[in-house]
């Protein structure tokens, strides 16, 4: 699939990139750990396990926490997967301002090191300001990391 090419034009090779949703669901602080056990099998029936599967669940339940600590005490989640990838974003109700801080801060600082382990457990976050709050949104899928002895 080179240069944005989705295959022959088939339904068949269209259905390997056309999106499905896995999880839709709004959360608050009393349904956000639940919701995390139900991502985690979700995540794991669609193919992603083990450490990446782990670290997939993780980077989503800290933006959750995070929607829930500075988006207004709520939050939506929608994980999608496309292929081998999954997608899971995270939408909160947060008020206009400056974009919250991606970096790690520096370690006499307590909190703000969510964003930043999101991007370090996927390796890939973005965040989306729209009128009604932030999106972020991190992906995961198969990885070249070796399983065993070289």
């Amino acid at each position: 699939m080179d240069g944005g090419q989705f295959g022959d034009g088939d339904e068949a090779s269209l259905d390997l990139v056309r999106p499905v949703v896995l999880l839709s669901q709004h959360f608050t602080a009393a349904t956000v750990t639940a919701l995390r056990h139900l991502l985690a099998a979700r995540v794991a029936v669609a193919g992603l396990s083990g450490d990446d599967g782990d670290d997939f669940v993780l980077a989503v339940y800290e933006l959750s926490t995070n929607a829930i600590r500075h988006g207004g005490g709520s939050g939506y989640l929608e994980l999608r997967q496309a292929g081998d990838r999954l997608f899971c974003a995270v939408s909160d109700h947060g008020a206009s301002g400056a974009d919250p801080p991606v970096e790690l801060p520096p370690p006499d600082v307590p909190g703000g090191r969510g964003l930043w382990l999101a991007r370090q457990l996927t390796g890939a976050l973005t965040l989306t300001r729209g009128p009604d709050g932030i999106t972020a949104t991190v992906s995961a899928g198969p990885t070249s990391r070796p399983t065993g002895p070289p």
